[in-house]
């Protein structure tokens, strides 16, 4: 495992997080205890530090698995974990939300389930539509001042919003906004437009989600199987439902066989490319040893080109705007 220093802070992480949403069975789709434990310890024997949950993973079950596993090795680990949805199947409403109140409330129950006194880096799930910006920024404020939280990131939040915390963070002397989190894959390009060049610009480390597309881009749906498509109730997953997509995973299994890997890796290593750490959110051992493979596979220059020549994203040619996508492939105009 080789190791990068996340954004602007002096945090040395694995090249890949470790999603947690799969730690737990509360969702009717998981894995249990002894098989969220296999996954756990042999991404740490491989040598990933870096741990990504959210109290409503399994409805709590994934922060209360981890709780566990870090007994004893808890500083070995850069712990991340997420508010907004609250950690039952009905919460309460000021519960929810990213409101301080909802966020105090949170990080307290999570750090109960966690069996720890500090959480590194702690997200803002979502935006939520009605808490102002100022209200979060003051909010992170006054945990990390308590000594509850390291860092403070922003989760899938549109990049004008990203922009405003982290400015506002910056112009209060409040702490920073350190990291910025995304779906990213070669069936989700849009962040390349503005969230890939806001946080590079802003210095924040990046963290990417679903870079197989919810599973897509293994091709086991073709075969036939279920995962993500139906587990989740269809959430999380970006169907083959374009000529372009039905593209993108032809020359994924292509490139696949060319090198005698499988897509996954092959999806996985793209994903790699783009200056992120992405998630993997293995529900198995043998998922997890194929997510890993990805970590000694090297594109070559024309692979990627040819990746990222059929995945370009389609921009009406009414929006005539020029945007700075990764590698400088030119997005492609349609009438």
């Amino acid at each position: 495992m080789k190791y990068t220093t996340f954004g602007k802070t002096g945090l040395q992480v694995s090249q890949v997080a470790l999603g947690t949403g799969n730690f737990g069975t509360g969702w009717g789709y998981g894995a249990d205890s002894d098989v969220s434990t296999a996954i756990f310890n042999a991404y740490a024997e491989a040598g990933g530090n870096f741990i990504d949950s959210a109290d409503v993973y399994q409805f709590g079950q994934s922060e209360q698995l981890l709780g566990s596993l870090l007994a004893g090795r808890r500083e070995n680990f850069v712990l991340a974990t997420k508010f907004t949805r609250g950690a039952t199947s009905n919460p309460n409403r000021l519960a929810m939300g990213n409101s301080r109140k909802a966020m105090i409330a949170s990080l307290e129950a999570s750090l109960k389930r966690l069996k720890t006194d500090h959480i590194d880096i702690y997200w803002v799930h979502w935006p939520d539509g009605v808490t102002p910006t100022e209200e979060i920024i003051r909010g992170f404020e006054d945990l990390a001042r308590a000594g509850k939280i390291l860092y403070a990131g922003v989760s899938n939040f549109p990049a004008w919003r990203l922009a405003r915390a982290a400015t506002l963070a910056e112009l209060t002397g409040a702490v920073p906004i350190a990291a910025a989190q995304f779906e990213h894959s070669l069936v989700h390009r849009e962040p390349e437009a503005e969230l890939f060049p806001a946080s590079h610009a802003l210095g924040l480390g990046i963290v990417t989600w679903s870079p197989l597309g919810g599973g897509m881009l293994t091709g086991k749906y073709r075969k036939g199987e279920a995962g993500r498509a139906e587990g989740f109730g269809g959430k999380v997953f970006q169907p083959e439902n374009s000529a372009q997509r039905t593209q993108v995973l032809d020359t994924v299994i292509y490139i696949a066989k060319e090198l005698g890997v499988t897509p996954g890796q092959v999806a996985i290593a793209w994903a790699g490319t783009h200056g992120a750490v992405p998630i993997v959110g293995p529900r198995s051992p043998a998922q997890l040893a194929d997510n890993l493979g990805a970590l000694s596979l090297t594109l070559s220059a024309q692979q990627l080109d040819r990746l990222d020549s059929v995945s370009s994203p389609v921009v009406p040619a009414s929006t005539r705007i020029v945007i700075p996508w990764a590698k400088g492939v030119a997005p492609r105009v349609v009438a």
